[in-house]
């Protein structure tokens, strides 16, 4: 049935942390279109980081792993039936790029990369490595006066900052971490990435345990896919008040979980979009891949950790590879413990500061 007033549809079908930047869209709209309903379109898997969302009317999944273009067709068929006034692709690839140009809406906007913008009645050019944060990159989707491709780095760190991602856990996801939470000062640590280039590697996470607080209890955190190797840190570490709960909380109980952390240690990967998302203290480290690249973490307190440099190999490429092309991985293992000591440091001073 078609909707019964102008609503919008955001397409973000790829990763977890792009659907948690996509947040800041919603925060977005929710505050200048408040009477609008809006829908969002994920992947399979990532329906969960929006199914509590007060701003969020209805979440639309697409099942990419099985019968992934028959449900394509169908999920187009959906979209043209529900007379969407305006589609919004955040993704520059073909299969988003379809559903935005065949909607049916009067407003169809994507990025100028889209190999379907030309259908678009808007399009937008989509610069990375210009320091933009891809907060802003989306921003400037809907709201190009404001966020013009002149804007000024200020400006536009600016605006990134008023909309920041958000997600919202629910009482069961906070009753879930709260038994965690409850021992008073805490880390958590986020050991892994899909790609191994942005995943500091393991001996140098076993570095940094055993140079932290003793008495300091540590989170591992993951997703089911994660457990073997969270598991596998563990036993190696081996360090009292160690707690691998990969695997064990949902993304919303973990987010939860992150806030109330005294420092989070994370890979440019998913968790540190977490803790952009629910404003929780976090050193990010960069192995492969460069802040300049856009995607950086967002929280009041916000630490990089990256290879001092100069290092001509670095980046490699925007997304990290499955192995160094080089062999000798020198952005990851040049990255000094001190660096992340340093931060815990700061955040503990920081949270000192606060009333």
């Amino acid at each position: 049935m078609p909707a019964s007033a102008p609503a919008t549809l955001l397409i973000q079908t790829a990763f977890i942390g792009d659907v948690i930047l996509a947040t800041a869209l919603v925060e977005y709209l929710a505050q200048h279109e408040p009477g609008r309903p809006l829908d969002v379109l994920v992947r399979r898997g990532n329906e969960g980081l929006l199914a509590s969302n007060p701003h969020v009317r209805q979440v639309l999944i697409w099942d990419k792993k099985t019968q992934k273009y028959p449900n394509l067709l169908r999920l187009l068929r959906q979209i043209r039936q529900a007379e969407y006034s305006r589609v919004v692709t955040l993704q520059r690839f073909a299969s988003t790029g379809v559903l935005t140009a065949f909607s049916g809406a009067a407003e169809r906007v994507g990025f100028t990369e889209n190999p379907f913008s030309r259908f678009f009645t808007r399009r937008v050019p989509h610069v990375i490595g210009d320091g933009t944060h891809e907060v802003t990159r989306n921003l400037r989707l809907v709201k190009s006066e404001e966020l013009s491709m002149k804007s000024s780095p200020h400006e536009l760190t600016l605006h990134s900052q008023l909309f920041t991602p958000r997600l919202y856990p629910t009482p069961a996801d906070e009753a879930a971490a709260a038994p965690y939470a409850a021992v008073g000062e805490y880390i958590c640590l986020a050991p892994t990435s899909v790609w191994l280039t942005k995943q500091y590697p393991e001996e140098k996470w076993l570095e940094l345990l055993a140079a932290l607080p003793p008495a300091l209890p540590v989170y591992l955190l993951g997703g089911p896919p994660d457990t073997a190797a969270c598991e596998r840190l563990a036993q190696a570490a081996g360090r009292p008040g160690l707690v691998n709960l990969s695997g064990k909380l949902s993304l919303l109980a973990s987010a939860a979980l992150l806030r109330g952390a005294v420092l989070n240690y994370v890979n440019d990967s998913a968790p540190m979009h977490l803790c952009s998302a629910v404003n929780a203290p976090v050193c990010a480290i960069f192995c492969s891949t460069v802040p300049a690249f856009g995607f950086g973490p967002l929280s009041s307190f916000s630490r990089i950790a990256e290879h001092p440099g100069p290092l001509a190999c670095r980046p490699c490429g925007l997304h990290g590879h499955a192995r160094c092309p080089l062999g000798h991985f020198r952005c990851a293992h040049e990255i000094e413990t001190g660096q992340l000591l340093a931060a815990l440091a700061d955040a503990r001073a920081w949270r000192a500061s606060r009333p």
